[in-house]
């Protein structure tokens, strides 16, 4: 009975730092969509502020993995 409790709490908590992954992509979205807007406002600009689009991609990125390996630590961990 107690394994089982703690099974479920495991899963629970795994579901829920999984919820990270899919902040991770609306956050790549909104980094991408904002600098797609602004590079159509000014065309000239864009070229110079590409590398700030990849390390903004880059950390909304690294978040959503780290949540999959708090939910994978979360599942498997004994």
């Amino acid at each position: 009975m107690e394994g089982d409790i703690a099974n479920m709490g495991q899963f629970i908590g795994a579901g829920l730092a999984a919820i990270g992954s899919g902040a991770a992509a609306i956050g790549v979205g909104h980094v991408a969509g904002n600098f797609l807007a602004g590079a159509l406002r000014n065309p000239s600009a864009a070229p110079g502020q590409t590398a700030t689009l990849f390390i903004g991609i880059a950390f909304a990125e690294a978040l959503g993995i780290f949540a999959f390996l708090v939910a994978l630590l979360l599942m498997f961990a004994v």
